[in-house]
């Protein structure tokens, strides 16, 4: 498969991942200014944290180039439509239809057509964020639409080199998004204690922003602490957006991926299956959390890495894209 192919393919599935990352994370906020507690403070605190979705996109500083107040209208528009960000849903839709539009020879047509309508519907001709209650349901759209593509990938896509790079893109950029949402989450942690029943809210909000508060308490039946969260998201084996499970499937699509390839080096699946390991076989997450043994950074680093590497390795690239 040509690098360029291979690349298109690999950055089709990172950005459909981005921009369902980012409607969720919106979509979640909202509901948590609306829901927030009744306690003497409570929804005065939560209606002023946006900022922290700019740290988790990790958009910050650009942001604070075009915008002095983080707060509701800012950081939506940032988010879903602004021009000079490059990692917001208009802009990953368009990038993802502009990777598919390379590979219509390589992807299914229905495929094509659902990125096609994704792109029509949600980002082409969309000067202004959505406002008020319309704001739900574009993030609801964003996020059923990326299903709706990946549901039809999964059941169209031969499981050939293309399909191993689809997954790897997916589980690469599924992997980051974990590690950066943690890595914000405790850091507003150790700005001290909150009330009691916000700290409960933050915990729904954390889990329901990953897809995984359903999922968590059917396990967990006492309520979410940051304890039992984080050991759900950093190392449950078997939930689809935990860290060991994204981690684990990066690896596999490398290894598959350098099958495809014999004689290229091997040093991306060495990377990947060195992290894959440490989380897989770390004890507890305090060890990551707490510790720093790994540290979330450490394994943001480590990611990046992971995909210096693959363009290096099957793009033909120097570093890799943002």
């Amino acid at each position: 498969m040509l690098s360029r192919l291979a690349s298109s393919l690999f950055w089709l599935a990172r950005y459909l991942e981005r921009a369902e990352h980012t409607a969720r994370l919106l979509e979640v906020n909202v509901h948590a200014i609306v829901e927030a507690p009744l306690a003497p403070g409570g929804r005065g605190i939560v209606a002023e944290q946006w900022a922290p979705l700019l740290r988790v996109t990790d958009s910050e500083a650009e942001f604070r180039q075009h915008f002095e107040r983080a707060d509701g209208a800012s950081v939506v528009q940032w988010l879903t439509v602004h021009d000079d960000n490059p990692g917001s849903i208009r802009a990953s839709l368009t990038f993802a239809r502009e990777n598919a539009r390379a590979l219509r020879d390589r992807i299914s047509t229905e495929t094509w057509e659902a990125i096609n309508r994704a792109y029509h519907a949600l980002a082409a001709g969309r000067p202004r964020p959505p406002e008020d209650d319309a704001l739900y349901a574009y993030c609801a759209d964003v996020r059923e639409a990326s299903h709706l593509v990946a549901g039809i990938i999964d059941a169209t896509l031969p499981r050939d080199l293309g399909w191993h790079l689809v997954v790897a893109g997916r589980s690469l950029e599924r992997s980051d998004n974990v590690i950066r949402t943690l890595m914000v989450r405790y850091r507003r942690a150790d700005e001290g204690p909150v009330a009691e029943g916000l700290e409960a809210h933050r915990a729904m909000a954390l889990l329901k922003s990953m897809s995984a508060y359903e999922a968590f308490r059917k396990r967990h039946r006492a309520a979410p602490v940051p304890a039992s969260i984080a050991a759900y998201l950093l190392l449950d084996p078997e939930f689809p957006r935990s860290l060991r499970r994204a981690l684990a499937t990066l690896h596999e699509a490398l290894q598959a991926i350098a099958s495809f390839n014999p004689g290229t080096s091997g040093e991306v699946v060495r990377q990947a299956g060195w992290l894959a390991a440490q989380v897989a076989y770390c004890p507890d997450a305090s060890r990551i959390v707490d510790d720093g043994d790994p540290s979330l950074q450490a394994m943001l680093d480590a990611l990046a890495d992971i995909a210096t590497a693959m363009g290096r390795t099957y793009f033909g690239e120097g570093p890799a894209a943002a």
